[in-house]
C-alpha cells in the first residue's frame, strides 16, 4: 500500500512538471513564485528559515525546473522583500501577479496545484497554508473544493 502511494505521488509530481513546462513564460513564473510567497507568509511572517526552505524547494522542484533557477530565486526574493516591507503590500503584490492568470483557467488550476504541492512539501499542509491556497482560488475564480481545500 505504501509503495503504491509513493508511486502515485511521484507520477502526479512528474505530470505536474510536464504541465508547468507548457506555461514556461514570465507571467506564469511570477504567479507561481507569488503563490509560493503567499503560502510561505500564510502564518503572518516569512522567516529566514522559511525563505531557505522555499529557496531549497525551488531549487529542487520538478515543477519549477522549467524556469531558470536564478530568475525564480530573484523573483521569489523580490516578492519576499515586499512582504517584509509590509505584509499587506506583499500580499497585494502577490495577488496582483496571481490575478494575471484569472482568465487562463488551465494555467490558474495548475498554479493552485503547484501551490498545494508547495504547502504540503514538508509533509504538513496546515490550516494557514490551506487558507492561502483558498485565497488563490478566490483570486482566480476557482472553486476551492476542486482542490480539496
Amino acid at each position: 500500500m505504501l509503495e503504491w502511494l509513493k508511486t502515485n505521488a511521484t507520477a502526479a509530481r512528474d505530470k505536474l512538471s510536464v504541465q508547468v513546462s507548457k506555461y514556461k513564460n514570465r507571467e506564469f513564473m511570477d504567479a507561481v513564485v507569488s503563490g509560493c510567497a503567499l503560502v510561505a507568509a500564510a502564518d503572518g511572517d516569512i522567516s529566514s528559515s522559511e525563505k531557505q526552505k522555499m529557496i531549497g524547494f525551488i531549487q529542487r522542484s520538478k515543477e519549477l525546473k522549467a524556469f531558470d533557477e536564478k530568475d525564480v530565486i530573484k523573483s521569489f526574493n523580490a516578492i519576499c522583500d515586499q512582504f517584509e516591507f509590509d505584509p499587506q503590500i506583499g500580499r497585494a503584490q502577490a495577488l496582483r501577479s496571481i490575478s494575471q492568470l484569472r482568465k487562463k483557467e488551465e494555467a490558474a488550476r495548475l498554479l493552485v496545484r503547484v501551490c498545494c504541492a508547495i504547502g504540503s512539501a514538508d509533509g504538513n499542509f496546515d490550516d494557514s497554508e490551506r487558507a492561502a491556497c483558498r485565497t488563490l482560488c478566490n483570486e482566480l475564480g476557482l472553486n476551492p473544493g476542486d482542490f480539496d481545500l
